[in-house]
């Protein structure tokens, strides 16, 4: 079967993760071509509008190089979400600048990268849409994860410049907070810890990826929305 020309071409990093991988999955029951980019473990069964790339997101070389096989390949970047990230957490007096550099490199670093590249395209298009996955880290930092909590911090503003800058040609730019969910990143978490987790939330429980990927699809075909936050659990803060 052939795919129409103005079938949404979706470009999504940390495709392999839990929320990539339902991230994946919402976008290609959409009908959307999908490229799903990863770090080191490919997993995916390729079809006609689904494609497998391997993707280090601190690289600019290889960011620009995905971005031009993609163009080159299906002639347009409709959706990019910035999902790669990583944890290495420790509190500060042990903190190494290794491990700080690490996560402000693949959570935020990559997501300007990967941004860069594709609004370039959406510019040009004059649409297009860009959803940075960032953290309730962001609002409320947790002791052990300064990196984490700044890299995601950072995502916000990051968004909202964009949003400012690419406005006027028609490109959206937001950013969500998925909350705690069942996935190989929250895996090492003690019992007490999800506990104290699901406590937190005023429903009593964690997210759902899927429902997560289901909302993010949605903000995608929105016209009128840019340059805000979404928290998608139920934990309650003063930072709105």
């Amino acid at each position: 079967m052939r795919v129409p020309s103005s079938t949404p071409v979706v470009w999504i990093t940390g495709a392999a993760g839990g929320l990539g991988r339902a991230l994946v999955d919402a976008f290609s029951a959409a009908g959307c071509r999908v490229m799903a980019s990863y770090h080191s473990q490919n997993s995916f069964e390729e079809t006609e509008c689904l494609w497998a790339t391997r993707l280090d997101v601190t690289q600019s070389d290889a960011v620009k190089r995905t971005r031009d096989a993609l163009r080159d390949r299906w002639g347009r970047i409709d959706v990019l979400i910035n999902n790669a990230g990583v944890t290495q957490d420790s509190l500060l007096a042990g903190m190494t600048e290794e491990a700080w550099d690490r996560i402000l490199a693949v959570n935020l670093r990559g997501a300007f990268l990967c941004s860069r590249e594709a609004a370039s395209l959406m510019i040009g298009q004059r649409s297009g849409h860009i959803v940075n996955v960032s953290s309730f880290a962001a609002k409320k930092g947790h002791a052990g994860q300064a990196n984490y909590a700044a890299a995601k911090a950072g995502l916000v503003g990051l968004t909202q410049s964009l949003a400012q800058e690419l406005g006027s040609s028609s490109v959206c730019v937001n950013v969500v907070m998925p909350g705690v969910m069942p996935t190989p990143m929250t895996q090492p978490l003690t019992g007490q810890q999800r506990e104290a987790l699901i406590h937190a939330n005023v429903l009593r429980r964690l997210n759902d990826p899927v429902e997560v990927a289901r909302f993010v699809q949605f903000l995608t075909t929105m016209r009128n929305v840019s340059g805000q936050v979404f928290q998608l659990d139920s934990r309650l803060s003063r930072w709105t």
